[in-house]
């Protein structure tokens, strides 16, 4: 059995972050939010994977490497556009040949992993299986319906009027009948060709289709908020330990990560926190579900439930909170008048200005 990774989406929803980053290595607790995918194929027994990418291929070429560091092997897959998750199987075809496949969206976050989904698969070995999960707002998902036996009778990407609330999980489990079905497909109205339009195909052809409702966590880290809201969960599971220096005149509160090479001196961290290697915190305030990652400075300043990327620097800031901070990032106060406000903004970017 082979994995397809997907991660060559834009990740416009992470502007202006994803203009110089891939959206899959915004990290989660100081770790890409595509190393823990890559690590749940691992834990479920699978070593081939093929990881589809666009624009961002370089960038996620140094981060995955060969897939060694991961127990894994690597095969690169170009896809010259995001045309769809259908598309990302249509150009793997000969890379995954006539094994069965589990397909995994590298920007999707589940808890627990999918070594027991992938166990039913091969048990049941079904033509596709499919990971469902309630949602508020199923719009905005490819959407499931249910029979009174809890069979899949349709699916549907985006609907205006849903027929149920359970949205598919980015995980899908396949064998090659899949191939049959992404050949017959046409472009959505969205210009790309839909995998619940292939599922649906294999329902109509009376192919099996399983389903699997969770009951735990998933996320499609997506936006800034799913971001925060991940790295809060993560962060909850982590053991403290110090690792770096912590002089006397600091205090750390709860499950405080200190990473090798970080410093903390006369500050307050309040975990569940961590502190990236060579991270300096001074005269701060660090707050629960917050990620310092490598190399960054915070000094004279306040912080919680965010995520700063390595290298940027935070002085003489009052307060912080539910923020997500790029690379190589400058926070510092701005002047006491005139009464302006001074902004350098990328694209797509939303501040809220106290008035």
């Amino acid at each position: 059995m082979k994995a397809l990774v997907l991660a060559g989406g834009s990740g416009t929803r992470l502007r202006p972050i994803t203009h110089t980053s891939a959206k899959q290595l915004v990290p989660v607790a100081n770790k890409p939010v595509l190393f823990y995918g890559l690590e749940a194929i691992a834990a479920a027994g699978i070593r081939e994977i093929g990881i589809v990418v666009g624009d961002t291929q370089a960038e996620i070429e140094a981060a995955v490497g060969d897939g060694s560091a991961f127990g894994l092997q690597v095969t690169y897959l170009r896809q010259h556009a995001p045309l769809g998750l259908a598309h990302a199987v249509l150009i793997a075809r000969d890379y995954l040949g006539d094994d069965d496949f589990v397909m995994y969206l590298g920007d999707n976050f589940i808890v627990g992993g999918i070594r027991d989904i992938v166990g039913r698969f091969v048990h049941d070995r079904p033509s596709a299986q499919i990971m469902l999960t309630q949602v508020g707002d199923p719009r905005q998902f490819g959407v499931a319906e249910l029979d009174a036996g809890g069979r899949v009778v349709g699916l549907e990407e985006k609907p205006a009027h849903p027929k149920s609330d359970l949205a598919l999980v980015g995980v899908y489990l396949f064998t090659p009948a899949v191939h049959e079905a992404v050949a017959e497909l046409k472009p959505s109205w969205r210009g790309e060709l839909e995998i619940t339009d292939a599922i649906q195909w294999l329902i109509q052809e009376g192919h099996g289709v399983e389903s699997t409702v969770i009951s735990g966590y998933w996320k499609d880290t997506g936006n800034v908020t799913d971001m925060l809201e991940v790295n809060r969960l993560v962060l909850e599971s982590l053991d403290g330990r110090v690792n770096g220096r912590v002089d006397g005149a600091s205090e750390l509160i709860g499950r405080v990560v200190v990473e090798p090479g970080a410093v903390v001196e006369r500050s307050r961290i309040v975990g569940p926190a961590i502190i990236g290697a060579g991270a300096r915190i001074l005269d701060s305030y660090v707050g629960p579900f917050t990620s310092i990652a490598a190399d960054c400075v915070i000094s004279a300043s306040e912080i919680e439930y965010s995520i700063v990327l390595p290298r940027s620097s935070i002085s003489g800031v009052s307060r912080i909170e539910a923020s997500l901070i790029g690379h190589d990032v400058e926070v510092t106060p701005a002047p006491t008048t005139p009464r302006a406000h001074r902004l350098v903004l990328g694209d797509h970017s939303k501040v809220q200005i106290s008035s």
